[in-house]
């Protein structure tokens, strides 16, 4: 996993107190962005910079591609920043062109390549019809896009303050902002990649409470072992509740996630697949998953069910019941949807919040609901699930648009509940099974994918 950062103003500053001047830090970020440009050997080059230091990263830049491409330079906004004016002599010095204001209509032409120098991380504010009509404008052109630290656009949460500029790649200074991961941003990013500013990565960053996980991070359940028996991997017993199919998609899930025995719990006869147990009541298992199309049928048991002293992984219709309350302790994994998130934030008395607002403040939110139940794990589901745990937040970057279906979720609790089963740390199963999830759902075309595809395709990964 890597870190992720709210802000790297700080960092960049402990780099000045260390001799590393604004200056060296400022043309090193320019050259990662110059290497961009030359090694994919583009020939013409638009730079749209802003008034700050993130147009003077971008002026830099233009400085560095003179007499090597066809290059010009747009500053919509002038150069205000002492950083973007000294910038901005040397490129005149060189003899760079430039439009100041207002672009020269004779510059208005197709290039192979347009950056988006405008604003970085940082915006606070909604952004000027000036500049949300050169964005939407840029927006259309064909070239190849890149941003600046951050698509100018987005803000410091990676929420939209307008039109969003929409890169191929996105080369952000120094490390990598927690802004880059929320859903929003996930449509305009592209690519992210790390710019190194002439100082090791070990040496610039520091501490942090966020991470990005990386497919190392996935831990699978290989049998190494050879004397075992079904015994030694655990029981997973599922709740099947109104809505069968989804308890009966979680129980497949977790037998073919490496549980030993999964028994599905029914109120009545059901059609079960062979593979799977079944009974009337609720037995000696070593993990529980519960929740999943439940609906009314365990109101009466439900206080119990959630006090049992077994690891848990909770889900769906659980977060409108109060009863949820019980399930707030160690050895429990909660993964809600936002919409099922702003239910429980309101049970648990966090705050009370719209969908929209959830999805505006997802890390923030996620993180408070940490701070007040720190020994159970969330997993909040999105584009960039957020896992939390402990005040810390982990981000699984690999969902696709193929995981927007039904029965989706219902495989995800089968399958952190068959890692539970087997004696994995709540966080750990949860990070597992949720890059597992994510990787196996990755699929050609996808449009195509079913609950029961996506449970085939854990057989294939490594």
């Amino acid at each position: 996993m890597r870190p992720l950062y709210k802000e790297v103003y700080s960092l960049d500053k402990r780099c000045y107190s260390l001799g590393m001047s604004e200056d060296v830090l400022m043309e090193n970020a320019a050259l990662n962005l110059y290497k961009e440009i030359k090694e994919r050997g583009l020939k013409s080059v638009l730079i749209i910079a802003g008034p700050g230091n993130n147009g003077a990263d971008g002026i830099a830049l233009a400085r560095m591609l003179l007499a090597e491409v066809d290059v010009y330079l747009f500053l919509p906004l002038g150069a205000k920043s002492e950083m973007a004016k000294l910038q901005l002599t040397r490129y005149k010095n060189f003899g760079g062109e430039y439009s100041e204001f207002k672009m020269d209509n004779s510059k208005i032409k197709n290039y192979e390549c347009y950056v988006d120098a405008i604003f970085g991380s940082g915006l606070k504010r909604e952004l000027d019809n000036k500049i949300n009509s050169i964005i939407r404008s840029i927006n259309k052109k064909e070239g190849f896009k890149i941003s600046c630290d951050i698509p100018t656009g987005l803000d410091d949460n990676g929420n939209k303050k307008g039109e969003v500029f929409k890169a191929d790649v996105t080369v952000t200074m120094g490390a990598e902002k927690l802004s880059l991961y929320n859903d929003t941003a996930k449509d305009f990013t592209g690519i992210i990649k790390v710019a190194n500013l002439g100082v090791s990565f070990k040496n610039y960053t520091q501490k942090s409470n966020y991470f990005v996980l990386e497919k190392r991070d996935m831990l699978l359940p290989i049998r190494t072992k050879k004397t075992t028996h079904k015994g030694t991997y655990g029981h997973l017993g599922v709740l099947v509740g109104e809505k069968e199919g989804a308890g009966v998609i979680s129980a497949l899930a977790g037998i073919n996630f490496g549980a030993g025995l999964v028994t599905a719990v029914t109120k009545e006869k059901i059609q079960i697949p062979y593979e799977i147990m079944h009974s009337y009541s609720i037995g000696n298992y070593s993990a529980l998953a519960f929740g999943m199309g439940l609906g009314n049928f365990y109101d009466d048991e439900l206080e119990d069910i959630c006090k049992l002293k077994i690891p848990k992984v909770v889900d769906a219709d659980m977060f409108y019941k109060k009863e949820i309350l019980h399930c707030l302790k160690k050895n429990s994994v909660l993964t809600p949807h936002p919409k099922e998130f702003a239910s429980l934030l309101k049970i648990c008395e966090i705050c009370e919040y719209s969908v929209k607002e959830i999805q505006e403040n997802r890390f923030e939110l996620a993180l408070k609901f940490s701070q007040k139940y720190p020994d159970v794990v969330l997993l909040l589901k999105g584009s960039n699930t957020i896992i939390s745990y402990k005040n810390q937040l982990y981000i699984n970057s690999f969902g696709t648009q193929a995981l927007s279906k039904g029965g989706s979720g219902d495989v995800l609790a089968g399958m952190i509940g068959a890692l539970l089963a087997q004696g994995y740390h709540p966080l750990k199963a949860t990070i597992t099974a949720s890059l597992a999830h994510s990787i196996a759902g990755d699929i050609k075309p996808n449009y195509n994918l079913t609950p029961l595809k996506l449970i085939d395709n854990l057989k294939v990964l490594d």
